[in-house]
């Protein structure tokens, strides 16, 4: 499926918002309500001050989800991509990814390890694991 990334700007923010917080509760499991109100907090404030690095995908004229692609070291940050439910498994994730590993040397990014399918994905892709927390698998693409 054809996609298109435009960029964000202050109208997508309460969606982006949405789509941040979706990505973060899919996968983070028993918090508490202090963690709950951290998580809202941050993703509150910090959506706003990225919208600049934040894209919307498009496929067929609609905004099915998005991505944020951010400075990282020596590389770039796969900060987050995001597709609506009716637009997974549709091969339109892995183009992103793959388009932004064409025109890369590095890039990373983190996944929850509850998230089997795209870790699955991001192992064929190349990454590897260079560190882990308790939630998640911070990783690594390199030329």
């Amino acid at each position: 499926m054809k996609y298109e990334l435009i960029k964000s700007s202050d109208k997508d923010i309460n969606r982006l918002i949405d789509y941040k917080k979706r990505t973060i509760y899919d996968y983070a499991k028993d918090l508490s309500d202090e963690e709950i109100d951290k998580i809202n907090n941050y993703v509150t404030n910090e959506v706003p001050k990225l919208i600049s690095d934040y894209c919307n995908i498009i496929v067929d004229n609609k905004i099915v989800g998005c991505l944020l692609l951010t400075n990282e070291d020596d590389g770039r940050l796969l900060n987050e991509i995001y597709l609506e439910e009716e637009y997974r498994n549709k091969g339109i994730g892995t183009s992103i990814i793959k388009d932004i590993l064409n025109n890369n040397d590095i890039v990373y990014l983190w996944v929850y390890k509850e998230n089997i399918q795209a870790i699955s994905l991001y192992k064929k892709l190349g990454f590897v694991v260079i560190e882990e927390t308790e939630s998640r698998y911070y990783m690594k693409y390199s030329k």
